[in-house]
């Protein structure tokens, strides 16, 4: 079978959603073709490969990835557990075709679907894990909500969902000796502009201050999920990142 055959992007979506609004990973539509460039800067890749190892995936299980964006924690999940089944969502379709590109220059399976957060493409009790990085703080308070909800739904019993997002204040996050206008598409320019956007958006985000004062964990605990807790942090250049962890309980 060839890289392009075990790769698909499938479209989730109802009628109800083709106008439905979303953030992109990078905040800007125009900024996706500089947003892998901007994450390997920032060092992300460490953050994916804390949440693969934190996650606990073993071979041959079932894992969605939330918002899943150009697909580098799917990839990072198949780099660690190469017999595992992922499906990566997002309602980002230029996203996904970029996700797409990169699992088959590494000859992996991967499954695109391009829908959102309120409804996991999963049958009821079949995913062993529900997995999400720096995705959270873009979704609304209801759709937060219908996330964990609809997590509880699609995972076994004792099943996992791991959360990597922004949790807590810090104290460099603004950039006050740079202006926040960018200078045309120059990469250098970009990824600054990146930069601070993303910054401003950890500073200033009001669904993202949710997240604080274990904000995520109680989601979890609210939508039925055993022993929600928050299980590793580290200190990034963007603010206080979090790794929360809960189970589906067996009943």
């Amino acid at each position: 079978m060839t890289a392009s055959n075990r790769v698909r992007i499938l479209d989730q979506r109802g009628p109800e959603d083709r106008d439905r609004r979303f953030l992109p990973g990078a905040g800007k539509t125009w900024l996706l073709p500089f947003y892998d460039a901007f994450t390997r800067v920032a060092g992300v890749r460490a953050l994916h490969e804390r949440a693969v190892e934190l996650a606990g995936i073993e071979p041959g299980q079932t894992v969605v990835d939330v918002g899943c964006g150009t697909g580098n924690l799917s990839i990072a999940v198949l780099a660690a557990q190469p017999s595992v089944r992922v499906t990566g969502l997002d309602p980002d379709a230029d996203a996904l075709r970029r996700a797409a590109r990169k699992a088959q220059r590494r000859s992996v399976a991967l499954t695109l679907v391009q829908g959102y957060a309120d409804r996991i493409p999963a049958d009821d009790a079949s995913l062993d894990h529900v997995v999400s990085s720096l995705a959270l703080h873009h979704i609304d308070d209801d759709g937060r909500t219908a996330f964990a909800r609809d997590a509880l739904r699609a995972l076994r019993p004792q099943g996992k969902v791991t959360i990597v997002d922004f949790g807590g204040p810090a104290s460099h996050l603004e950039d006050p000796e740079h202006p926040t206008h960018h200078h045309g598409h120059n990469p250098v320019h970009i990824l600054r502009h990146l930069t601070r956007l993303m910054r401003s958006r950890v500073a200033h985000n009001p669904v993202l201050a949710r997240n604080h004062s274990n904000g995520i964990v109680t989601l979890l605990a609210d939508a039925g999920f055993g022993d929600a807790r928050e299980i590793a942090h580290a200190d990034h250049r963007f603010g206080r990142v979090t790794y929360v962890q809960a189970t589906r309980p067996m009943s």
